[in-house]
């Protein structure tokens, strides 16, 4: 091969390399193209997989977790899904006691979360005394009675309360008509007991009974009831609410998101919302 060959061939592959680093760079934007470094990849939050736990709520809890608590909760944290089975605080303990598999409890009263604290079925260090109740005296709306108060609830022909053996709300109206000096009068008048507020509720809205004994929050969550008077101040213990984490919870983290919610500022109006008030 000729010298001068050798030179021409030299000059069109320097060409050729050149166009070539010219069009990567162009289509680049002026820029090489580099691989994304591999820790920026891991950076990146890992998807959330999908969770599913159980709270186990006092009845007079049902319309505001039913109806704005765990939809906001699942606005918030949109993998974990909430379901609820709602009862009187006594027979949830008892559910609890012998397996239900629930995350969260909240109960009507401190005397059924203490005990389950006690036998090691609630993590005692997650409890919250979260709210307050009123336990009201009502009768079906645009009735009339000679009852117009917790001391002249014997003057009623038929009386619906909560069975005090399970449901906080009755325990709360045994006490009060204990310090009343009134419980045997009571009891002799054979009221209707209910195995939760609920059903109370219902009794006294469909003319079962003339008056009953619920919480605040249930007389003004329908409108086929009307109060007539709260229980006197100081006649029974606070109606207090507590949440607490189920200590054999599958899912710990989630529930005390959960938890954390239901103690939030958005989590406590929307129980205001509902006629509750902060326990403070």
């Amino acid at each position: 091969m000729k010298k001068g060959n050798g030179m021409f061939f030299k000059v069109i592959l320097a060409a050729v390399l050149f166009s070539t680093v010219s069009a990567s760079v162009f289509a680049g934007g002026g820029k090489e193209k580099t691989a994304e470094p591999a820790a920026a990849r891991q950076q990146e939050p890992p998807a959330q997989a999908p969770v599913t736990i159980l709270v186990a709520a006092a009845a007079s809890l049902r319309n505001s977790f039913e109806q704005q608590l765990i939809p906001a909760f699942r606005k918030k944290y949109p993998w974990i899904t909430v379901e609820g089975t709602y009862d009187s605080s006594g027979k949830l303990q008892t559910q609890i006691e012998e397996g239900l598999g629930a995350d969260v409890f909240m109960s009507a009263a401190l005397t059924q979360m203490n005990n389950l604290v006690n036998k090691n079925l609630i993590s005692g260090s997650t409890v919250k005394p979260l709210l307050e109740n009123k336990v009201v005296l009502i009768k079906p709306v645009g009735t009339t009675t000679a009852v117009t108060s917790f001391q002249t609830i014997t003057q009623a022909k038929t009386i619906a309360m909560g069975d005090p053996a399970s449901v906080p709300a009755g325990q709360y109206a045994r006490e009060a008509f204990i310090t009343l000096g009134i419980w045997d009068a009571v009891q002799a008048a054979k009221p209707s007991l209910g195995t939760n507020v609920t059903e109370v509720l219902n009794w006294v809205g469909q003319g079962s009974a003339d008056v009953g004994i619920v919480y605040g929050t249930d007389a003004i969550s329908v409108k086929t009831v009307e109060i007539i008077a709260e229980a006197p101040a100081g006649s029974h213990q606070k109606a207090i609410y507590p949440v607490g984490i189920v200590a054999a919870s599958a899912h710990p983290a989630e529930a005390q998101l959960l938890v954390d919610f239901l103690a939030s500022p958005e989590g406590l109006e929307i129980f205001k919302n509902f006629g509750f008030s902060a326990n403070n």
